[in-house]
């Protein structure tokens, strides 16, 4: 009974959004946390069809029941495995589980379907779907093909590169594809679990989801260079850095949570990472003109943001643009823009990747126009991976995008900026107009992460009457043009 209790506590928590799911389920002190968590999950998927079942049979007219306590205990007596729990609800859901059968019954048959999966909404179903299991080849310890042939060995099947996304989600059994957009990436069915495994625990492979080595990769930066991982932890991307740079050169990865930065020098110790240097530091505390970055002319951040592109996490039910508070996204986008603002002022910066796992317009293009409307005459949006399916929204389609549904990856955003060359003039079509800019708040209310105001931060946009005066000095030259 406590289950359920636990359960619908919950979700009367996530209506009235006082958390994100894991940590609600974890800080409930449930001793069963993962049967707690699949309950709450599955009862959020089917929430709109439990409700409609609920009602049509006057369960809680009849009965004294809160919504979401009928919810978990009817999803459980209908599509999960039976209600577990003794004493009065038990009782009281069994004597009606007649009722509630035929109820469901006449659903399925009024939508034409046969299973309760596909009672839900296409783009539920989707986004309940697992993405494949991703492995990157860790090229500081081992190479592809060894750990094709190692896992040869063991009875697994290797076909080759991937030439569709098709290919892959047709995996099954211990078969396995090079992935068709990045080298060194292996792809495996869902479920395949590699966590045991040796080639894991000796570092020789990393578990990543493909989204996240995008970053790393178009950035790109040669052996021997200064690279600046603006917020490292958990480690996965810094670690793809220092096998791209062959650990030669110098990797600066900063992360205020020295929890999370312990665990991370723990995981590049086991990955083979020589060329780092850690610090429990706020980037935006950094001094670009310190000596010691002298030399950085690559920057990847990867900023604090919504999570709402993370597969797993519901975030179509919990996290949809709807129901995340406005004032939480453009917190975010806020802190997300003083980062960006911060590390273009890095004064040998060549390139630099700004990329989300968020799936929020606010948090991606949204910042980078903010950022580009300061710095476009120094910098440029560069278009990548023309291949990849899914890009930035209009007109920012220079941008990748990534998802379930489109790129069988978790919900991710990639943008890369360059330095323009001093002889390169501005193009003549502006990528925005005054009216795309987004502003935001001065101060964000980001968790560990909001800052006092410096000079570092955007400075405010242009007034009408400063634009109106620069219109007014350029009008003499246009009409002699004409």
């Amino acid at each position: 009974m406590v289950l359920y209790v636990k359960a619908a506590e919950i979700l009367d928590k996530i209506e009235n959004k006082e958390g994100a799911i894991k940590t609600l389920v974890y800080n409930s002190k449930f001793q069963n946390i993962k049967q707690l968590y699949a309950l709450v999950c599955e009862t959020l998927k089917y929430a709109k069809i439990l409700e409609e079942i609920i009602t049509s049979t006057g369960l809680l007219k009849q009965n004294k029941l809160r919504m979401n306590v009928a919810k978990v205990l009817v999803y459980d007596l209908l599509i999960g495995r039976g209600v577990k729990c003794g004493g009065s609800w038990k009782a009281l859901i069994m004597k009606h589980r007649a009722r509630l059968q035929a109820a469901l019954a006449r659903l399925k048959i009024k939508r034409k379907v046969s299973r309760n999966e596909d009672l839900l909404p296409k783009a539920s179903q989707a986004q309940g779907k697992q993405p494949p299991r991703y492995a990157r080849v860790n090229t500081l310890k081992t190479s592809q093909e060894d750990v094709i042939d190692y896992l040869k060995r063991e009875g697994y099947t290797y076909l080759g590169r991937a030439s569709s996304l098709e290919e892959l989600q047709q995996l099954s059994g211990k078969r396995f594809y090079c992935d068709l957009h990045l080298p060194g990436l292996l792809v495996f069915p869902a479920k395949t679990d590699l966590h045991a495994h040796f080639l894991y625990q000796a570092g020789h492979i990393i578990l990543q989801d493909k989204a996240s080595c995008l970053p790393a990769f178009l950035l790109n930066p040669p052996a021997g260079a200064h690279v600046i991982d603006a917020c490292a932890a958990p480690g996965n991307k810094t670690s793809h850095l220092a096998a791209v740079l062959g650990n030669r050169g110098k990797l600066f990865a900063f992360d205020l949570d020295p929890k999370r930065l312990s665990t991370m020098s723990t995981l590049l110790l086991r990955a083979g990472v020589t060329c780092h240097e850690l610090a429990n530091q706020d980037f935006l505390t950094l001094n670009p003109e310190d000596p010691r970055y002298s030399q950085v002319e690559y920057i990847l951040l990867d900023p604090s943001c919504s999570g709402s592109g993370m597969v797993g996490r519901m975030n179509e039910l919990t996290d949809s643009p709807g129901s995340v508070p406005a004032q939480r996204l453009q917190s975010l986008a806020a802190f997300q823009l003083r980062c960006l603002n911060h590390a273009l002022c890095f004064p040998r910066l060549q390139r630099l990747i700004y990329s989300t796992c968020s799936v929020h317009e606010e948090e991606n293009e949204g910042v980078v126009r903010a950022c580009l409307r300061e710095h476009r005459r120094s910098f440029r949006l560069v278009p990548v991976l023309p291949s990849w399916p899914e890009r930035g929204q209009a007109p920012l389609t220079q941008c990748l995008r990534a998802s379930p549904g489109e790129t069988l990856t978790n919900g991710f955003f990639v943008a890369m900026l360059e330095r323009r060359s001093p002889g390169e003039q501005e193009q003549e079509d502006e990528l925005t107009s005054d009216e795309d800019v987004i502003s935001f708040p001065a101060n964000s209310d980001v968790e560990a992460e909001s800052h006092d105001p410096s000079p570092l931060e955007a400075e405010p946009a242009p007034t009408a009457s400063k634009k109106k005066r620069k219109k007014r000095k350029k009008k003499p030259k246009q009409q002699q043009e004409n």
